[in-house]
């Protein structure tokens, strides 16, 4: 414990309701000791720092002004919570975060009543809080009962059409909620579009002194001389957009901007909203990501997700590789080809880092487009992009192209528009855990007629795949891969033009064909090897492409094999579904192959590792060897066959 922070006063907090007996002295206190601890905590597990930190005081003042979990707390997108989760109950597992077994790095329904609304994708909170407060109003029931409902959101979050929707209905039905918009002037990359521009104009261009007096809250909480001269800064404020304040258009009481750093006027404004509030009000919070830690205030992303971490100097312990990561190999091909192809641009929603598209939008700023937490749009865009002429790569991770499928479908693929879909961290993922895994793309693009879907097995195939992508025309493209660094093999000095729909045999062997699709290949290698050891030489061939099949070689594998076994990092309905349907169309059944297709199991995995993860998914070398012995009849040392 020696190297643990003095916290005295926060060692007595046991949840919400011992904050309810300090005085505002030692609530600022508490976040300091607080911030302290979360520091603490994250340098042991890694993890989403700088959003933490930015909501410290935040945090407190809202345990302490409302009674949760009665009233529900709802954090949109939830990677600030782990000082919340602090306070309500789970210090001692704190330092779990993100483990296998450990806290969730979001807020998790089965965690914690205190945590009453799951989230970990942005842009939620508000349609939650709206549904909690009218559940509170038709008489619904929860053990701890139904009071208030606040949503506290970011503005990158708030430039998201969803949240759009949630006020305009939540302004319409005119239910008591408040939505706190936490304006730290950056989401994991910086705000982009005119909503981050209007709202910082309106703290920019006026005296911050006359912001304070606005901030203090409601005329009332201040004294009789200053009354008048706040109403007039209001009342200037809300005029600063044509017909008044854009929250206040959609129904919404504004209050605001306030220093969300600054106990006492968090604290008198929390507490005369919650005493005085009828219908929506929005409070406008200023906050610094990363705020009281020096290395995450002068980060680029402010210490948005880190490694573990020495506490005092902020170096992060990152284990040193010699592959280059998938991310970073597909930005790296991209700018080769944008200089030669001035076609080609790239579009991303907020992820420029986490997609590999930095390098682009330095180089080539005028083609690489961040649209913000906006995967509906980007699709879109991107999808009148390829109408224009050009050649659109759309960068966005698996888990949230799910949120842009309505756009795949109608905008890009009944249209057969060639746009090129890089889809970052396929598969399982690691301590971002199930709402991050990368787990239905291959379902669901290769669904669609006309799509083309590749997965590369290693980082070499990932550079064929992306020019293979930059030159086909035809109608949409997609390849997959995952997270982290590749596999280390030799990198393509010229990179190839895959043949559509054409895979290709890594071994040859006999009795049973392994066909794999995606990186799981490294593991099929492995599982090759044990089963020579015990006289099987299975026939490997890497699939490249789940749409359109390799017929012919499929059906070569099939015709040769007792038993053919298909391997790939999704859900039922993807890859191995596909070549079930090609074999019982050509009837190859009737003759008597044995075929199994391994995907991942029909549940959402927590997190782990994802050498952990893909365990439970029983999907590493050994469950894949047991499966080509099961298969074959095999018994095992130690076994007997029945």
């Amino acid at each position: 414990m020696s190297d643990r922070p003095h916290t005295p006063l926060l060692d007595q907090i046991a949840g919400p309701a011992d904050l309810k007996g300090l005085s505002d002295s030692q609530l600022l206190q508490l976040t300091h000791e607080l911030r302290q601890e979360t520091i603490s905590a994250v340098s042991v597990t890694g993890g989403h720092l700088g959003a933490g930190l930015g909501v410290v005081e935040l945090t407190v003042a809202l345990h302490a002004v409302f009674d949760t979990p009665r009233d529900n707390l709802i954090w949109d997108v939830s990677h600030q919570s782990y000082p919340h989760k602090i306070l309500t109950g789970r210090r001692d597992r704190i330092r779990t975060l993100r483990t296998k077994g450990g806290l969730s790095g979001f807020t998790k329904r089965s965690e914690s009543p205190y945590d009453p609304f799951g989230a970990a994708h942005s842009s939620t909170s508000i349609s939650a809080a709206l549904g909690f407060s009218v559940a509170r109003d038709l008489g619904g029931v929860v053990p701890e009962g139904l009071g208030d409902a606040i949503a506290v959101i970011g503005d990158g979050s708030m430039s998201a059409g969803m949240a759009f929707e949630a006020m305009n209905n939540a302004g319409y039905l005119d239910k008591r909620l408040f939505v706190i918009l936490n304006d730290n002037e950056m989401s994991i990359a910086p705000p982009v579009g005119a909503l981050s521009s209007y709202l910082s104009r309106l703290y920019a261009e006026e005296p911050f002194q006359e912001l304070r007096a606005v901030a203090k809250g409601a005329a009332s909480l201040l004294p009789e001389p200053f009354r008048e001269g706040a109403k007039r800064a209001k009342d200037m404020l809300k005029g600063m957009a044509v017909g008044g304040t854009l929250f206040e258009s959609l129904g919404f009481s504004y209050l605001g901007p306030i220093d969300g750093h600054d106990m006492d006027q968090l604290l008198p404004v929390l507490r005369t909203v919650k005493a005085r509030a009828r219908g929506p009000i929005l409070i406008h919070v200023l906050t610094k990501k990363g705020k009281g830690y020096a290395p995450a205030e002068a980060a680029r992303d402010k210490g948005h997700a880190t490694a573990k971490f020495d506490m005092v100097t902020g170096k992060q312990q990152k284990t040193p590789s010699n592959a280059p990561s998938y991310t970073g190999v597909f930005g790296d091909e991209l700018v080769k080809l944008a200089a030669r192809d001035d076609k080609i641009c790239a579009v991303t929603a907020a992820m420029p880092d986490g997609t590999g598209l930095s390098l682009m939008a330095e180089r080539y700023p005028s083609r690489c487009f961040d649209v913000g937490i906006a995967e509906q749009h980007g699709v879109t865009f991107a999808a009148a992009l390829a109408a224009g002429g050009m050649k659109p790569f759309c960068a966005m991770y698996s888990t949230f192209l799910q949120r842009g499928y309505d756009q795949v479908v109608h905008d890009v693929a009944i249209q057969r528009l060639p746009v090129r879909f890089a889809i970052d961290r396929a598969g399982l993922v690691g301590a971002d855990g199930a709402t991050h895994a990368g787990s239905f793309d291959i379902g669901f693009m290769s669904n669609l007629p006309g799509m083309v879907v590749m997965a590369a097995s290693d980082e070499a195939e990932l550079v064929h795949m992306v020019h293979t992508a930059a030159a086909y025309d035809d109608g949409p493209i997609a390849f997959r891969y995952p997270r982290g660094e590749g596999e280390g093999v030799e990198m393509p000095e010229i990179p190839e033009v895959l043949e559509i729909g054409k895979g290709r045999m890594i071994q040859q062997g006999a009795r049973v064909a392994l066909l794999s699709f995606g990186t799981r290949l490294g593991e099929v290698r492995k599982a090759a090897e044990a089963l020579a050891a015990k006289g099987i030489t299975p026939t490997i061939a890497d699939a490249r492409f789940a749409k359109p099949l390799d017929r012919e070689m499929i059906l070569d594998l099939a015709a040769n094999h007792e038993a053919l076994i298909c391997i790939e990092e999704g859900a039922v309905g993807g890859f191995g579904s596909h070549v079930a349907q090609l074999l019982a169309e050509e009837g190859v059944f009737d003759t008597g192959l044995k075929y199994r297709s391994m995907v991942l199991p029909d549940t959402f995995i927590d997190q782990a590792s994802p050498a952990d993860m893909y365990e439970v998914a029983a999907m590493n070398a050994p469950q894949i060897e047991a499966k080509v012995l099961e298969v074959l009849g095999v018994a095992q040392i130690g076994e007997k066959r029945a």
